[in-house]
């Protein structure tokens, strides 16, 4: 487990001294790397990862798991559950967790760019004549990586950890022949060195906190993939591999600097023997890769919670692997990241102007996180105002600090990921308003179950042998489904089922609380199957556990009755008319719920409606 959670958990935050470092002696920040300047931003880095990474997620949000599961949205549940009470502060509770969501597809577009970028640019320390083939390198492998998606990480995932376990002896290993020729470099590990760095630079230094945070980026992986490998593995990995050999390597390109201060245009590689260039740029390649795999995973594993939750339309949702559940592969989502990706790449050029984007959505984040786990913390565990706030007040004081010195990036790139996480964000909040609003409209048009069976008990209709299955978005009242069917094929089916699938907000739930059956009246059953938001429903195995509340049915042998909505966008009260049509064209090209659920695609019969919204 700790080598796996090396492979795929610190595949990001592990691939940060590629530019960090170089990234703080940028000129634009106009930091000279002078012994006084290294020291103290090497504390600064020492100290952020200690105080963001081994205090805040390993030490305290690690804690909040959501029957073992981590993530915003888990965060998000644990925060208001299931609860109607104060409901303006759980609303806007939703909007910072849904925002924060968003955020993350915006990491998940620059982390692969800026990771292969740079581990690409070792090229230019061997020879100025790759120049030109840095970007093209780049994109070829981007698509290489992205066109294996569909083939699963379960094969590739092996590999994985031992790469990575290589790349972080091969961290420490180059920090400590730094460190043996410049040994006062030990010295920046006193925060006293930071502190007097930013009250000397002022303005300058508050800027350079920007590229500062750029080693911590990756920390929300931390936390988001706690359910595949459980706190313990992912604390013992940091603590015994990650964080002595990302320290180790910052000190030794720190003692890199104060030997030869002009080794700052690409100090990690500049670290390595001329024997071990070569080698490092093909590891780092891999590395990045390693990176990139875990932040496409996530945008893979976030788009399936949020359509679970009502967020987003249905989409296709691959399961690669019939052993672990969390392997996915989403067509639409990857191609999108590609393209965004192959874009980005083509309008930064280089990592060094990428990272001018970089930062802004993972700061964001963390304050969300800090946020919610103050909520979660008091409703959890009790936590006094004084324990909770006390606590959050630090790490937020701390991040919004982070944010600021990021916010001076938005005009040269940082509006990127704002941009991005926006338009994410109004895409969300418009499909969870608009099914909101569609089904109070539909709700308010169903017949209360109790007089359509009085009605077919003094009009009883013509019976067919089978069983029909009506799925019902309403547990409470009857489908208009069947509503439809009766009226203009006026028979029923020997035994009807109405059947609902509902999402709780819990990542998973238990097989005993799986399925609830009742029996009705005039052959009639109301069955309502529950899942989490990590998990997709299955019919096949929802009519399975069926059969243990005496209701046996057989997928290939009953009649499915679904009804389709075709959405017409009108003036009305509820949404601007631009989000009606937004909206509407979602619903269009929404995956249809024959293949969502798995349905026999020839047991199906669909029967249309028009909403005027």
């Amino acid at each position: 487990m700790v080598v796996g959670a090396l492979g795929v958990v610190y595949g990001d935050i592990g691939t940060s001294p590629l530019y960090a470092l170089r990234e703080c002696f940028d000129s634009k920040h106009g930091v000279q790397p002078s012994a006084a300047n290294v020291l103290g931003i090497l504390s600064l880095i020492v100290w952020t990862l200690i105080l963001i990474v081994s205090i805040k997620y390993l030490t305290f949000v690690l804690r909040a798991d959501n029957r073992g599961e981590g993530g915003i949205l888990s965060l998000l549940s644990l925060a208001f559950g299931e609860t109607s009470g104060e409901s303006r502060k759980r609303e806007i509770l939703i909007v910072l967790g849904v925002f924060g969501a968003a955020l993350l597809y915006g990491d998940g577009l620059i982390t692969p760019c800026i990771t292969v970028l740079g581990a690409m640019e070792g090229l230019n320390v061997a020879t100025p004549k790759f120049e030109p083939y840095i970007v093209p390198l780049t994109i070829v492998v981007l698509i290489m990586l992205f066109a294996s998606q569909r083939f699963g990480t379960g094969s590739v995932g092996k590999v994985f950890g031992p790469i990575t376990i290589i790349w972080f002896v091969a961290l420490s290993v180059l920090g400590i022949r730094g460190i043996i020729a410049a040994p006062r470099v030990l010295s920046s590990l006193s925060p006293h060195h930071g502190v007097v760095f930013l009250l000397h630079n002022g303005a300058v230094g508050f800027s350079v906190l920007g590229a500062v945070f750029l080693a911590v980026t990756g920390a929300e992986a931390l936390y988001a993939d706690l359910g595949h490998f459980g706190a313990r593995p992912i604390r013992f990995a940091w603590f015994i591999f990650v964080f002595p050999a990302l320290v180790l390597n910052y000190l030794g390109q720190g003692a890199l600097l104060l030997q030869n201060p002009s080794a700052i245009e690409n100090p990690f590689f500049q670290l390595a023997p001329s024997w071990a260039l070569f080698p490092m740029v093909g590891l780092a390649t891999m590395a990045s890769i390693i990176a990139s795999q875990a932040l496409i995973t996530g945008a893979f594993s976030i788009t399936m919670q949020a359509i679970q939750l009502g967020y987003l339309p249905r989409m296709s949702i691959h399961h690669t692997s019939s052993a672990e559940r969390g392997q996915i592969y989403m067509p639409f989502v990857n191609i999108v990241l590609m393209l965004g990706c192959i874009g980005l790449v083509l309008g930064f050029q280089s990592s060094s102007r990428l990272s001018a984007a970089y930062g802004i959505a993972v700061t964001l984040t963390m304050v969300i996180t800090s946020i919610l786990f103050y909520f979660a913390a008091r409703r959890v565990w009790s936590w006094s105002r004084l324990q909770a706030g006390s606590l959050c007040f630090v790490f937020l004081s701390l991040e919004l600090v982070f944010f600021g010195a990021n916010a001076l990036k938005i005009p040269h790139g940082g509006w990127f990921t704002l941009l991005v996480a926006a338009g994410i964000f109004t895409v969300m909040t418009t499909w969870k308003t608009g099914r909101r609003l569609l089904g109070e409209r539909l709700s308010a048009a169903l017949l209360p179950f109790e007089i359509f069976l009085e009605s077919i008990r003094h009009s009883p209709p013509h019976r067919v042998r089978g069983t029909a299955i009506f799925m019902a978005g309403n547990p409470q009242g009857t489908p208009l489904a069947l509503l439809h069917n009766l009226k203009h094929n006026q028979v029923l089916h020997e035994r009807v089922v109405l059947l609902t699938i509902t999402t709780v907000e819990a990542p998973h739930v238990n097989k005993d609380e799986r399925i609830e059956v009742a029996r009705l009246d005039e052959g009639f059953f109301r069955a309502v199957a529950k899942y989490g938001f990590m998990e997709q429903p299955d019919i096949k195995d929802v009519l399975r556990l069926c059969g243990d509340h005496q209701l046996k049915i057989e997928p290939e042998q009953a009649t499915f009755f679904l009804s389709r909505e075709t959405i017409i966008a009108t003036p009305r009260q509820g949404m601007a008319l631009w989000r009606e049509h937004l909206f509407s064209f979602m619903a269009r090209n929404a995956q249809p719920a024959t293949v969502f659920f798995n349905l026999p695609a020839n047991r199906v019969v669909e029967l249309g409606m028009q909403v005027e919204f």
